[in-house]
């Protein structure tokens, strides 16, 4: 099984940035959907921005403006850049993977993935 393997997660104020970032050597020579999800406690999972191997990229409405999801230089790492933060951008993001194939039908569906990293914790106080 391909392990993703996020990164960057940590505490910020509103308003403050963060940058997370999903590693798999994949990546880099792979077709793949890609996606972030995050889940805040007590509430249900939720896609934040999907990207594919050919360079499309989409965003949930929430997150539009504010963060920007692309894949580094040497290809084996998707970066997901957060600004302006709130605390209602708190939870546990994770990243997720289908390979071999960029449709989806509907990207923001947690089922169409079959690989997902562990998690980083994202924390923003007011």
């Amino acid at each position: 099984q391909v392990q993703l393997m996020e990164s960057g997660g940590g505490s910020v104020q509103t308003g403050g940035s963060l940058r997370l970032s999903c590693a798999s050597s994949r990546f880099s020579h792979r077709t793949f959907r890609m996606a972030w999800f995050r889940r805040a406690e007590g509430k249900e999972r939720e896609a934040i921005a999907t990207l594919t191997s050919d360079g499309r990229s989409a965003y949930s409405d929430f997150v539009k403006g504010r963060f920007v999801i692309s894949q580094d230089g040497d290809g084996n790492v998707i970066d997901l850049e957060m600004k302006s933060l709130k605390p209602e951008d708190s939870g546990m993001y994770h990243c997720a993977a289908r390979w071999g194939v960029t449709y989806a039908e509907d990207w923001s569906q947690s089922g169409y993935y079959n690989d997902w990293g562990q998690g980083t914790q994202v924390t923003v106080s007011s």
